[in-house]
């Protein structure tokens, strides 16, 4: 092994570097420390080019190990890992956007890189040491790529910025926002904030770029000194391969002479006019190939670009005339509607479209017991508020199997419901578990985004107090390598084309709470990135202001099929006496009344259900086990044990006091058993709580006395009765049922 290290130290913590390892059989490798937490990076490419491809075959796989963590998988059947877990699937897809842009989009090789995570020290994250070891893995192989770019984590806590927040820094902080490319573009945003304006946005933004400056030179660093010398995949270029960039030019021409014609002849608003624009230059020049007897391999390569060649010219007219295909100005959005309340049983939905993207979003709200489990590397514990996103072929107009959720729905997923974090009640206020299922009933430009929107909606509709409403737009761009550039609002299909970028952000009137960003150049200015602030903040306002006319602030009913919850607070000590032995009585309390119990180790106590008798009835049951008898309540008991001195009535679940045989009656009884019988049911009130926590109960004071009474000398006490403090004498103690009494 020829082994090399190379170390750092930035945002506090030392980075290091080791090459010549681990890994040694593909094209490049390299291992990442950051504080304890490691990366190992490779990076590999074909040999082969993929015949017949028309879209450049990238693969970025982030892979969790639980070891790392020094776990173990929490399943009792499953101990290894199996599918990328959602958080693993999303350190992927963010690596993914920030290196795909500086590769030759031309490239028909499989490039993969692969991100495994080998140690976590749970308190820095594994996803900035992952866009290292990326960033230098493949600035240091033989794979042709435009790099190196850095990334920088960016924090915030009463408005100071922190390069690189450690996990509890996250959580304190108003701000998560991850950047990537160099301190003069900006590659990949990806963010979490809480309701945070476009300027401190900006500022942390720059932050994190010019803190990535000392990475971005220790990576260029290693480069010089052990990278391998680039592939030049455009020299000695076989036949076919020139073949095919001969076509190529030859369609751009045929498409370039009929842009007046053919594609700003007239406005094309919906999605069917665009793509039958698509379907007419298909034809038109699938014919003029065949014609000239051109090989079909290269005419279904060709056919299969033809989008990106249409989008190359509706980039360049949006440069020189600021026209775009449906004829909206660069800062307008498409036509917008809004719509609650379309289904008759879900607990809330909202319908929200924007040109041809619509959206319904639906709401089921439910017990504090429904709330996701994490089992991930970096993740244990729950998750009270999920959002999904589903589409179909049919979304699209297309036909096509149905697999599930992909990557793709699984990171729109997670941006919409990150965009609804920062203005959820919190939980104490409003402890239900909140699902939020989108379903894209079309889509053509930022279906995610919609999804927010159509999320706001729906919620409110089912009444959860959100704070403020929330919506987002999708921001594109047009751009040459002359330095143009246009910023263009309520991206669409053929707009999102080479030079351009798709720039996501959602919030509130008053600030940013989610955002994501990809680009198809090699990154993009600060004038760019200002200015699309800009624009953003004035499409949100106008979308919000539609959503608000359809429903200004959430209902203050819920719907009327969704559960109730009510919480009780009880002495946390006493906890247990809900619980009971291997939990008897919560089960006994859930089987009797069909509803759904959680406990919190502050005490409180949440009942769930739709069933109104069922709910009160165990919400008395709880209140009786955990209530504290005091001296002159009164209570109709069941006698549940007799013996010569007395009569131990139950008054509460799991409660139960002694009527001495004085105090049965105010005349002389000689033994309980001759006016008493297990099970009767007797009228008691509480006389004292003695020393030792003992309920002493009388049934004659609440009986009148009777004329001429003359009190009795009182009967010698034979054996006693437990109380809360230990077993008791002669019998068992009147907390936990009559088999003895339990300490505290």
């Amino acid at each position: 092994m020829n082994v090399k290290n190379w170390s750092m130290e930035w945002g506090g913590r030392a980075l290091s570097v080791e090459i010549g390892k681990l890994a040694l059989q593909t094209q490049s490798s390299c291992v990442v420390r950051y504080g304890d937490t490691v990366i190992l990076a490779t990076a590999a490419m074909s040999k082969n080019t993929r015949e017949g491809m028309d879209f450049f075959p990238l693969m970025v796989n982030f892979e969790e190990k639980l070891y790392a963590a020094g776990r173990i998988k929490g399943s009792r059947f499953i101990k290894r890992e199996g599918r990328p877990s959602e958080e693993a699937i999303l350190s992927g897809r963010m690596v993914d956007r920030a290196i795909r842009p500086l590769f030759d989009d031309s490239m028909r090789n499989d490039i993969q890189v692969i991100l495994t995570a080998l140690s976590w020290d749970g308190e820095n994250d594994s996803q900035v040491p992952a866009f290292v070891a990326a960033s230098l893995a493949l600035a240091i192989s033989p794979i042709p790529w435009n790099g190196p770019i850095a990334a920088a984590r960016v924090g915030r806590i009463d408005g100071k910025l922190i390069l690189n927040p450690t996990f509890k820094e996250r959580a304190d902080g108003d701000m998560d926002l991850m950047i990537s490319g160099t301190p003069d573009k900006v590659v990949m945003v990806e963010a979490e904030v809480k309701e945070v304006p476009e300027d401190d946005v900006i500022a942390a933004m720059q932050f994190g770029a010019r803190e990535m400056a000392t990475v971005l030179d220790f990576i260029k660093k290693i480069q010089a000194e052990i990278g391998q010398v680039k592939i030049n995949l455009h020299e000695n270029l076989s036949e076919g391969e020139t073949k095919l960039r001969e076509t190529e030019k030859q369609a751009r021409e045929f498409i370039g002479s009929h842009v007046d014609d053919w594609i700003f002849d007239a406005p094309k608003k919906g999605r069917p006019e665009r793509v039958a624009l698509l379907d007419k230059f298909s034809t038109a020049i699938k014919e003029k190939l065949v014609a000239e007897e051109v090989e079909e391999k290269i005419i279904t390569i060709v056919l299969g670009r033809i989008k990106i060649y249409v989008e190359e010219f509706i980039s360049q007219r949006i440069l020189e005339k600021g026209e775009r295909l449906d004829g909206r100005g660069l800062s307008d959005v498409r036509e917008l509607y809004s719509e609650i309340g379309l289904l008759p049983r879900t607990h809330g939905t909202g319908l929200f479209q924007r040109g041809d993207t619509q959206v319904l979003s639906v709401v089921t709200l439910g017990a504090p017991g429904d709330v996701q489990t994490l089992d991930t590397m970096e993740e244990e514990g729950t998750k009270r508020y999920m959002h999904h996103y589903n589409d179909t072929p049919a979304t699209y107009g297309e036909t096509g199997p149905l697999r599930g959720p992909g990557n793709r729905a699984i990171g729109h997923g997670a941006l919409a419901e990150r965009a609804l974090v920062p203005v959820l009640p919190n939980e104490i206020d409003f402890p239900y578990a909140i699902r939020v299922v989108s379903e894209v009933l079309g889509s053509n430009g930022s279906s995610s985004m919609a999804s927010t929107c159509g999320s706001t909606l729906a919620l409110m509709d089912a009444g959860v107090p959100i704070k403020k409403s929330v919506a987002g737009i999708a921001m594109g761009l047009a751009s040459d390598k002359n330095g143009k550039w246009q910023v263009i609002t309520d991206l669409q299909d053929v707009e999102d084309g080479p030079g351009g970028m798709d720039f996501k952000i959602a919030g509130t009137a008053d600030g940013i709470t989610a955002m994501q960003m990809d680009t198809k150049t090699d990154g993009l200015s600060w004038d760019i990135v200002k200015q699309t602030f800009k624009q953003s903040r004035e499409a949100r306002l106008k979308i919000l202001d539609v959503m608000k006319q359809t429903i200004a602030e959430p209902k203050k009913e819920l719907s009327p099929y969704a559960p109730r919850i009510v919480t009780i607070q009880i002495d946390p000590d006493k906890i247990r006496d809900v619980i009971g032995p291997g939990g008897k009585i919560i089960n006994k309390i859930i089987a009797d009344t069909g509803v759904s119990i959680d406990i919190e180790q502050d005490g409180r106590v949440n009942i769930t259900s739709s069933d109104a008798i069922g709910l009160e009835k165990a919400i008395k049951i709880v209140k009786d086990i955990t209530h504290e008898i005091t001296a002159g309540e009164q209570y109709e008991g069941t006698v549940a044990r007799l013996e010569d001195f007395g009569a131990f009535v139950n008054v509460l679940p799991g409660q139960d006091g002694l009527v001495h045989v004085s105090d049965i009656a105010w005349e002389r009884t000689n033994r309980p058993s001759d006016v008493l019988h297990i099970g009767d049911k007797v009228n008691v009130v509480v006389k004292e709580i003695d020393s030792m926590g003992r309920v002493n109960l009388s049934m004659k004071m609440l009986l009148p006395k009777p004329e001429g009474y003359v009190e009795q000398p009182p009967m010698e006490r034979r054996g006693g009765f437990g109380g809360r403090g230990g077993s008791g004498h002669g019998g068992g103690g009147f907390r936990g049922g009559h088999g003895g009494g339990r300490g505290r």
